[in-house]
Protein backbone atom coordinates (compact mmCIF):
# COMPACT_ATOMS: atom_id res chain seq x y z
CA UNK A 1 0.00 0.00 0.00
CA UNK A 2 1.49 3.42 -0.92
CA UNK A 3 1.36 5.96 1.36
CA UNK A 4 1.49 10.21 1.07
CA UNK A 5 3.57 11.30 3.80
CA UNK A 6 1.83 14.56 4.50
CA UNK A 7 3.43 17.55 6.54
CA UNK A 8 2.54 17.71 10.57
CA UNK A 9 -0.20 19.71 11.79
CA UNK A 10 -0.49 22.34 14.56
CA UNK A 11 -3.50 21.79 16.70
CA UNK A 12 -5.25 24.69 15.26
CA UNK A 13 -4.73 22.72 11.88
CA UNK A 14 -6.26 19.55 13.15
CA UNK A 15 -9.47 21.56 14.67
CA UNK A 16 -9.83 22.61 11.09
CA UNK A 17 -9.38 19.27 9.68
CA UNK A 18 -12.27 18.13 12.42
CA UNK A 19 -14.43 20.62 11.19
CA UNK A 20 -14.23 20.03 7.57
CA UNK A 21 -14.22 16.23 8.01
CA UNK A 22 -17.24 16.11 10.26
CA UNK A 23 -18.70 18.74 7.88
CA UNK A 24 -17.50 17.33 4.72
CA UNK A 25 -17.56 20.79 2.94
CA UNK A 26 -17.54 23.87 4.25
CA UNK A 27 -16.77 27.50 3.92
CA UNK A 28 -14.21 29.65 6.12
CA UNK A 29 -17.24 30.72 7.92
CA UNK A 30 -18.72 27.31 8.49
CA UNK A 31 -15.35 26.14 9.77
CA UNK A 32 -15.05 29.19 11.89
CA UNK A 33 -18.27 28.99 13.60
CA UNK A 34 -17.30 24.93 14.45
CA UNK A 35 -13.69 25.91 15.82
CA UNK A 36 -13.46 26.08 19.86
CA UNK A 37 -12.74 29.43 21.38
CA UNK A 38 -13.25 32.61 18.80
CA UNK A 39 -10.94 32.71 16.28
CA UNK A 40 -10.84 35.75 14.04
CA UNK A 41 -12.13 34.86 10.02
CA UNK A 42 -8.90 36.12 8.39
CA UNK A 43 -6.83 33.94 10.81
CA UNK A 44 -9.32 30.58 9.73
CA UNK A 45 -8.99 31.48 5.91
CA UNK A 46 -5.17 32.25 6.54
CA UNK A 47 -5.12 28.34 7.63
CA UNK A 48 -7.21 27.11 5.30
CA UNK A 49 -4.45 28.33 2.77
CA UNK A 50 -1.81 26.86 4.75
CA UNK A 51 -3.78 23.45 4.77
CA UNK A 52 -3.50 23.65 1.21
CA UNK A 53 -0.13 23.98 0.62
CA UNK A 54 0.60 21.55 3.21
CA UNK A 55 -1.98 18.99 0.89
CA UNK A 56 -4.79 18.52 3.45
CA UNK A 57 -7.13 20.40 1.96
CA UNK A 58 -8.48 21.42 -1.59
CA UNK A 59 -10.92 23.93 -2.68
CA UNK A 60 -13.69 24.77 -5.46
CA UNK A 61 -15.12 28.02 -6.10
CA UNK A 62 -18.95 28.83 -5.63
CA UNK A 63 -19.89 32.19 -6.82
CA UNK A 64 -17.87 34.38 -4.85
CA UNK A 65 -17.04 31.91 -1.72
CA UNK A 66 -14.98 29.04 -1.65
CA UNK A 67 -15.87 25.79 -0.62
CA UNK A 68 -13.09 23.81 1.38
CA UNK A 69 -12.57 20.26 1.43
CA UNK A 70 -10.32 17.30 2.82
CA UNK A 71 -7.99 16.14 0.18
CA UNK A 72 -7.67 12.28 1.85
CA UNK A 73 -10.76 10.43 3.55
CA UNK A 74 -10.15 10.36 7.22
CA UNK A 75 -8.74 6.98 7.20
CA UNK A 76 -5.91 7.66 5.47
CA UNK A 77 -5.32 10.54 7.51
CA UNK A 78 -5.95 8.65 10.54
CA UNK A 79 -3.20 6.41 9.09
CA UNK A 80 -0.76 8.74 8.60
CA UNK A 81 -1.46 10.24 12.29
CA UNK A 82 -1.05 6.93 13.98
CA UNK A 83 1.99 5.98 12.54
CA UNK A 84 3.85 9.59 13.35
CA UNK A 85 2.56 8.55 16.73
CA UNK A 86 3.73 5.19 16.55
CA UNK A 87 7.06 6.86 15.39
CA UNK A 88 7.77 9.28 17.21
CA UNK A 89 6.60 7.49 20.63
CA UNK A 90 6.72 3.71 20.71
CA UNK A 91 10.08 3.09 18.39
CA UNK A 92 8.03 2.13 15.44
CA UNK A 93 6.44 -0.63 17.57
CA UNK A 94 3.03 -1.81 16.60
CA UNK A 95 3.03 -4.15 19.58
CA UNK A 96 4.04 -1.12 22.06
CA UNK A 97 1.25 1.00 20.79
CA UNK A 98 -1.24 -1.70 21.48
CA UNK A 99 0.40 -3.13 24.98
CA UNK A 100 0.19 0.84 25.95
CA UNK A 101 -3.66 1.26 24.77
CA UNK A 102 -4.60 -1.85 26.47
CA UNK A 103 -2.57 -2.25 29.38
CA UNK A 104 -3.97 0.01 31.66
CA UNK A 105 -7.52 0.15 29.99
CA UNK A 106 -8.46 -2.94 30.21
CA UNK A 107 -10.88 -2.87 32.96
CA UNK A 108 -12.40 0.26 30.12
CA UNK A 109 -13.16 -2.12 27.67
CA UNK A 110 -16.36 -4.02 27.03
CA UNK A 111 -16.76 -7.51 26.75
CA UNK A 112 -17.85 -6.93 22.98
CA UNK A 113 -14.59 -4.75 22.37
CA UNK A 114 -11.70 -7.22 23.85
CA UNK A 115 -13.66 -10.14 21.42
CA UNK A 116 -13.68 -7.97 18.93
CA UNK A 117 -9.78 -7.22 19.30
CA UNK A 118 -9.43 -11.10 19.56
CA UNK A 119 -10.82 -11.59 16.02
CA UNK A 120 -8.57 -9.10 14.61
CA UNK A 121 -5.65 -10.44 16.27
CA UNK A 122 -6.72 -14.22 15.19
CA UNK A 123 -7.80 -12.49 11.60
CA UNK A 124 -3.99 -10.90 11.44
CA UNK A 125 -2.38 -14.48 12.44
CA UNK A 126 -4.33 -15.73 9.60
CA UNK A 127 -3.02 -13.27 7.19
CA UNK A 128 0.64 -13.47 8.54
CA UNK A 129 0.70 -17.68 8.24
CA UNK A 130 -1.31 -16.61 4.29
CA UNK A 131 1.65 -14.67 3.45
CA UNK A 132 4.47 -16.66 4.72
CA UNK A 133 2.89 -19.88 2.69
CA UNK A 134 3.03 -17.54 0.16
CA UNK A 135 6.98 -16.78 0.53
CA UNK A 136 7.62 -20.49 0.59
CA UNK A 137 6.15 -21.58 -2.48
CA UNK A 138 8.25 -21.82 -6.06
Amino acid sequence: MATTKLPQLTRRERQIMDVLYRLERATAAEIQAGLPGEPNYSTVRAQLRVLEEKGHVGHEEEGLRYIYAPTLPRSAARRSALRHLMETFFEGSTEKVIAALVGGEVSRLSPHELERLSQLIAQARGEAKDEARERKQP
